[in-house]
């Protein structure tokens, strides 16, 4: 029976020692408080760049590229209706 109190008692967790907590916790303090307090220098650089747009006119949308297929479609029906009528005379 003491064998398993003893191996009862290593598995127990041992009590944090403060020295072990505080002195990493005081050096991350330390560290953040050195490196987040540096100045960097910043340089402003102003560069003008003309760049040729296109504008929507040069190139039809997609409605007005269907509206001419469909007049094309149109006007051959047309062209063979007076045809048609044509050849009646």
């Amino acid at each position: 029976m003491l064998k398993h109190v003893i191996l009862y008692r290593n598995l127990t967790p041992k009590p944090l020692n403060m020295k072990r907590l505080l002195i990493p916790i005081a050096f991350i303090a330390f560290s953040l408080s050195v490196t987040s307090c540096r100045e960097t220098e910043t340089k402003e650089v102003v560069r003008e760049v003309e760049v040729e747009v296109k504008t929507p006119e040069d190139k039809p949308g997609i409605l007005e590229r269907a509206a001419t297929e469909v007049d094309k479609e149109i006007n051959e029906e047309i062209d063979k209706e007076i045809d048609k009528i044509g050849n009646d005379d």
